[in-house]
């Protein structure tokens, strides 16, 4: 088993282990809520769990701290040493949202990143379903 495809079990396995459906569409969804930067589309998690791509360095710690596992239970020593070596490199970064919301708004996502998962996942419905049905009012 090459590289990509012995990732692409251990992804696998992981997303099973935490309940996840493997369906590209909703490991997208669930994926860039988690990440802070360009959102990636469902092909790429479709390669991902093919074994036909490994993520990049940013992704992959994205995935890690998504799944609340390590890194190296993700991929090599190598590819691990990579990640931990961006985040030597970076300077601490806002995220996207500090910059662009009110205090009160920043306080309300800290609340947020605080809650257990479970809980999170209840929130993220609801205001996806608010989204929906803002949308279908325009």
């Amino acid at each position: 088993m090459n590289e990509k495809e012995t990732f692409a079990a251990k992804l696998r396995e992981i997303l099973i282990a935490r309940g996840y459906e493997l369906k590209a569409s909703v490991l997208e969804r669930e994926f860039n809520l988690h990440h802070y930067g360009k959102a990636i589309g469902g092909h790429a998690f479709g390669r991902w769990l093919r074994g036909e791509r490994i993520p990049t360095a940013r992704h992959l710690k994205t995935l890690a701290e998504w799944l609340e596992v390590d890194i190296h239970e993700l991929v090599s020593e190598e590819k691990a040493y990579q990640v931990v070596k961006l985040e030597k490199k970076k300077e601490p970064n806002k995220h996207i949202w500090e910059s662009a919301a009110s205090y009160q708004d920043q306080t309300l996502f800290q609340m947020f990143l605080n809650l257990p998962q479970e809980q999170k996942k209840v929130v993220r419905e609801v205001i996806m379903a608010m989204d929906k049905a803002y949308r279908s009012n325009k």
